[in-house]
């Protein structure tokens, strides 16, 4: 037996690779875009940046140092110039489809960082494999700007794996509303009307706010949100504030709320302080052909009918008194029940009491009768606004 070279000893001693194999090797160099590895093979391997990652522009030596240990794939056994060619990212795509297939049949919910916000959805890497999150799947509701997921760490399931046309389509729409349902279910099951709950508001419109009970968008509508007016709730709510409010209606899966707590209702002792006779001062809050209606207090308004207003005949209120304006009158009439009080400035005067007494008896009734008229008027303008 002839004795072999040394060269021919190496050479033996050293394994032999095949395009596609999957072998180890160990980092002896790391340039920014490019490591080397000693693959136990008579040459070393080349894994470029390219073939490392899909991230352009990365820096490798922030990611590998000398002696680590990788698992890579031989793109090439001679590229030419007698070096291995090899690949990390197609042997960790390989795996990453796999991956994302068990995900897929499974119905796995999966964890990524948006690595790109684009103008049709997100776009998301799971083991090298890149998933699509299409904008309507992104939320339950329309969201026209997405920068804000920009690196976030979203939740998703697989929707759709075509790994032959590489389309992978993540859904996260999906467990949001399957988690909305379970919290909704939660919630329901714990509150009644009458209790008083803490939400956050999710919008504010012109005809009221909704509250995020969590889980569950209740309606804080216009007329509910004080005792008193509110002419604009934008002005006076903002999204994000957070807010204690009573449950007044469950209807369904519809939610109706109130800002009107029974320990703040104006009139708990509203007979007591606008009792028949009593002198009272509030400012003209609105006015109509019949007469004007004075804020005593939030809540309270009541009625100066025109005949009223002054001793001397006026055609209409606006003709001696205007919106803001401070009035002293009278209580004339008190109906708890109906929530309606009339005043009187003419009362004020007492040249001759019999005589006063008689006209404001007789006056008394046609303000009552008009305050109905007035009052169904102003609710029948305000329904339609």
């Amino acid at each position: 037996m002839s004795e072999l070279t040394f060269e021919q000893m190496l050479e033996e001693s050293l394994k032999t690779i095949h395009t596609g194999e999957v072998i180890e090797g160990t980092v002896i160099d790391v340039k920014p875009d490019e490591i080397i590895l000693n693959i136990g093979y008579k040459s070393d391997g080349i894994l470029t940046r390219n073939e490392y990652t899909n991230e352009s522009n990365v820096d490798l030596t922030t990611l590998v140092k000398p002696g680590d240990k990788m698992e890579v794939k031989v793109l090439k056994v001679n590229d030419g110039e007698g070096q291995v060619l090899l690949t990390y990212k197609r042997l960790a795509a390989d795996r990453g489809n796999k991956r994302i297939e068990e995900a897929f049949n499974n119905k796995e919910v999966l964890t990524a960082k948006v690595s790109q916000v684009l103008d049709g959805g997100l776009s998301v890497v799971v083991d090298e494999v890149r998933i699509f999150i299409p904008a309507s799947l992104v939320s339950d509701v329309y969201e026209k700007d997405l920068s804000k997921y920009a690196g976030q760490d979203i939740e998703f399931v697989i929707s759709e794996y075509n790994p032959k046309r590489r389309r992978y389509i993540g859904d996260r729409k999906q467990l949001i509303v399957a988690k909305k349902a379970e919290l909704q279910k939660e919630l329901f099951e714990k509150i009644k009307v009458g209790d008083i709950v803490e939400g956050t508001v999710k919008n504010v419109t012109d005809f009221g706010a909704f509250i995020d009970l969590g889980g569950v968008d209740g309606l804080l509508h216009i007329s509910e949100m004080s005792w008193g007016r509110v002419e604009s709730p934008k002005k006076v709510f903002k999204v994000g504030e957070t807010l204690k409010v009573l449950i007044k209606e469950i209807e369904g899966t519809k939610v109706a709320l109130s800002l009107k707590f029974d320990d703040s209702n104006p009139w708990k002792n509203a007979a007591t302080k606008y009792a028949v006779g009593n002198e009272v001062t509030g400012k003209v809050a609105r006015m109509t052909d019949f007469g004007a209606f004075v804020e005593l207090e939030p809540g309270i308004d009541a009625l100066l009918h025109v005949s009223q207003i002054a001793k001397e005949h006026i055609e209409k209120p606006s003709d001696v008194l205007s919106v803001g304006q401070e009035v002293t009158a009278k209580v004339v009439d008190f109906n708890e029940e109906g929530k309606k009080i009339s005043l009187s400035i003419k009362a004020l005067y007492a040249p001759e009491v019999k005589e006063v007494e008689e006209e404001v008896a007789d006056d008394a009734d046609v303000v009552s009768v008009d305050i109905d008229a007035v009052i169904a008027k102003q609710e029948a303008e305000e329904d339609n606004e």
